[in-house]
């Protein structure tokens, strides 16, 4: 009956199915990550610290912004997501208030990913507006 008591209590993290996310090889600032160089592995240490992936789907395709050592786990707070518009490349600027609809092409002052709020140049009047990055790669300008 002993015996029977300690396996649960020997193998806690097992138990729960928690998994970390390691690199095969190292990956550099800026690389995208790819699902073929992650492997996920058997949490094993009681006492990692929060914070770290634990599924590679959940980051597969986000963007290093540090050295991710083969072997090491790899925190979240070390990824973004990839830049949806890039600087100085043109994108379409969008102006909706009700049925008024406006479009023009824009310079983007930075490099942004969807969700962010970026300034960009109008190329036909060279006024700079502010807008919100979407998925389909266009800014939504801001009224002010």
């Amino acid at each position: 009956m002993a015996a029977t008591l300690a396996v649960p209590a020997a193998a806690p993290a097992l138990a729960e199915g928690r998994f970390a996310v390691i690199p095969k090889r190292t990956i550099y600032p800026g690389e995208q990550l790819d699902a073929s160089a992650l492997e996920e592995v058997a949490v094993t240490n009681p006492n990692i610290a929060p914070g770290y992936a634990e599924r590679i789907d959940a980051i597969d395709g986000k963007v290093t912004t540090r050295t991710l050592v083969a072997g090491r786990i790899i925190l979240v707070s070390s990824l973004r997501e990839p830049f949806a518009v890039s600087r100085g490349k043109t994108v379409r600027l969008v102006f909706r208030n009700g049925p008024l609809l406006i479009t023009a092409s824009g310079s983007p002052l930075d490099d942004a990913a969807v969700g962010d709020l970026i300034k960009v140049r109008n190329l036909d009047s060279g006024v700079i507006v502010s807008g919100t990055v979407m998925e389909d790669r266009t800014v939504h300008v801001v009224a002010k």
